[in-house]
């Protein structure tokens, strides 16, 4: 009977509210168009929201991610700094195996986003000898990232044991970094953001670039040279991420080393020193040297004639050093060191001409 009578009283309110909103004016009855207008924008919204199940196609196949993961982890280079860089913090990452100096696992651009999004104690894979499957496994993710890696079929599988896994698009090491953003963040069921942060990305390398108008069109080659074995070289490609990144900024790769790929997917090719006149048609070089490699390399009877190399239009980067491992771009890497490579770079374009 109580409950009869509460559904009664129930019913008399929800009548005496209708009939209140009959009686309001028609100004008030109506949406303004305004209103209107954000109504229409909420629902866009709403429909634009991941949908689950997602599928994600990459070199072993596809992926399908059933639901939003609320736990990330990430495995080998950079992919953590693209969820740091979304404002989340990875259940587990795979501590940086170059370029670090002081023993953390943890380049300077991963240290001040995690300062600035407050993690104090991230969990760090110490996998840089091979993946640490069972400390993977313990941090129970939900997905684990790996759009710049370098995994293997074999790992690819084990890895799929434990969670969802997205992998490179086609071949190791060869991932952009937009690729890695719009990979990494699908997978994370944030491509919204994700496309977000590369805009801002893009806007913040364009802002830089336009300071250095010199280096638009010139040639050049990455190139690594060791002072123990002066009879070769080793060159990146325009599939690796570092040339790729150089295009961004303006430069060119001669012709002379386009000509030699026969691998559009490879990203690195060894040559001797007995063709080191195809370098000849570089404005600059980059690669990772330092001052006693350089001097041994001018010293070279081969390799000293180089133009590049005579006149000093290189810019050799410490090996080992952060800024070397920042040429493997990713948002936060950018962002914390363009400017001291722009410097660099234009230093090297200054000299083409004098």
């Amino acid at each position: 009977m109580k409950a009869k009578k509460s559904f009664l009283l129930l019913l008399l309110l929800v009548s005496t509210a209708m009939f209140a909103l009959i009686g309001c004016s028609n100004n008030e009855s109506t949406a303004s168009e305004d209103e209107k207008d954000k109504e229409a924008e909420t629902t866009t919204d709403q429909s634009s929201e991941t949908e689950y199940p997602i599928t994600i196609e990459h070199a072993f196949g596809e992926t399908v991610i059933e639901e939003k993961p609320e736990r990330v982890a990430t495995i080998q280079w950079a992919n953590h700094d693209v969820v740091l860089a979304l404002g989340v913090e990875p259940v587990g990452f795979s501590a940086a195996n170059y370029g670090v100096e002081d023993g953390s696992g943890l380049l300077p651009w991963t240290t001040k986003k995690l300062e600035e999004l407050d993690i104090k104690d991230p969990n760090i894979y110490q996998d840089t000898d091979g993946l640490d499957f069972e400390a993977i496994a313990d941090s129970n993710p939900d997905v684990i990232l790996a759009g710049y890696s370098g995994i293997t079929q074999e790992d690819y599988d084990l890895l799929t044991q434990i969670a969802p896994v997205v992998a490179y698009p086609t071949t190791p090491w060869t991932t952009t970094w937009r690729e890695q953003v719009l990979l990494n963040a699908k997978g994370m069921g944030m491509e919204k953001e994700g496309e977000q942060l590369i805009k801002d990305t893009e806007d913040l390398v364009a802002e830089k670039v336009a300071e250095y108008p010199e280096l638009k069109g010139k040639k050049v080659v990455w190139a690594n040279f060791s002072a123990n074995d002066l009879s070769q070289f080793h060159l990146y490609t325009p599939a690796d991420p570092r040339v790729a990144f150089l295009k961004e900024m303006g430069l060119e790769t001669p012709e002379s080393i386009t000509n030699l790929i026969q691998d559009e997917n490879a990203f690195s090719l060894s040559l001797s020193a007995e063709n080191a006149d195809i370098l000849n048609d570089a404005d600059i070089i980059i690669g990772y040297n330092d001052e006693s490699t350089y001097d041994a390399v001018k010293a070279d009877a081969r390799l000293g004639k180089i133009k590049a190399i005579e006149r000093g239009s290189v810019v050799f980067i410490g090996n080992n050093t952060p800024l070397a491992a920042s040429g493997n771009p990713n948002p936060l890497s950018i962002e914390y060191t363009i400017d001291e490579y722009l410097e660099l770079i234009a230093d090297a374009v200054e000299k083409v001409d004098e």
